[in-house]
C-alpha cells in the first residue's frame, strides 16, 4: 500500500501538511508521497480519484484501488496514516 498526500505548496494549509509530513517520516521511518493538484501527473491524480479538496490524504492499495481517504484540515492522525504504510 501507499500514501499520497496533494496538497497546494503555495496555501495556508502548506505548513500544516509540511509538519504532518516531517513529524511522520521522524516517528515512523517512511515518507510519504506528495503531489502538486495542478501539475500535470497531479491533474491526472486528482481526476482519476475526483479530489477537489486540498490538502488530501489518499491511501492506496498496491493495485491502485483507493482504501481511505482525508480530505481537508485537520489532517488525519500519524497512527491513521501509518496503517497503510509498508
Amino acid at each position: 500500500m501507499r500514501v499520497v498526500i496533494v496538497y497546494k505548496n503555495d496555501s495556508d494549509s502548506a505548513r500544516d501538511v509540511l509538519d504532518f509530513l516531517r513529524d511522520f517520516k521522524r516517528q515512523t521511518g517512511h515518507d510519504l508521497q506528495t503531489l502538486e493538484p495542478e501539475s500535470p501527473d497531479g491533474e491526472q491524480f486528482c481526476r482519476a480519484y475526483d479530489i477537489v479538496e486540498y490538502p488530501t490524504v489518499i491511501a492506496l492499495s498496491d493495485d491502485s484501488v483507493m482504501q481511505n481517504t482525508w480530505t481537508g484540515l485537520p489532517l488525519p492522525t500519524i497512527s491513521e496514516v501509518s496503517y497503510y504504510v509498508q
